[in-house]
């Protein structure tokens, strides 16, 4: 089964979180992402994964 792959803008949805702070993030490596060619790209799966860490944190 494939992954599937977010936009910038996908993500800033998924998160609620404004666009800047998505490429901020990825930029800052903070967000899961890679690119492709000049736009970064992410794996639901893998930003799912990373929420579950970031809840673990706060607890």
């Amino acid at each position: 089964m494939a992954s599937q792959m977010m936009t910038v803008d996908e993500v800033a949805k998924y998160l609620k979180i404004k666009v800047v702070t998505i490429y901020k993030h990825a930029q800052q490596g903070k967000l899961p992402a890679f690119k492709v060619g000049s736009s970064w790209r992410f794996k639901k799966s893998t930003i799912d994964n990373w929420i579950e860490k970031q809840e673990k944190k706060t607890i």
